[in-house]
């Protein structure tokens, strides 16, 4: 089973939201139809970043070295422009 780490945005909030699944289109649904508490007041989000991994672990350990270094700083590391 494939599991991935992911950054989200909302426009109408100018947030990024870090999170890792193992189903990454039933957890962007979940984000986007207010199932996810923490995120229904941001809609919509839309995927700007996605890894895969092999296994939950590394996943998860993208998710924290993430949000420990900022989910803005790690997309421009990346390459990442946010949109205007």
């Amino acid at each position: 089973m494939a599991y991935h780490t992911y950054i989200l945005f909302s426009p109408s909030l100018q947030k990024h939201y870090v999170g890792s699944t193992g189903n990454l289109v039933n957890r962007l649904r979940d984000h986007n139809t207010g199932r996810s508490r923490y995120t229904a007041k941001g809609k919509p989000w839309n995927l700007v970043y996605s890894k895969e991994f092999q296994n939950h672990t590394e996943a998860l350990q993208l998710e924290n070295k993430i949000k420990r270094r900022g989910a803005s700083r790690y997309l421009e590391d990346q390459g990442w422009k946010k949109p205007n």
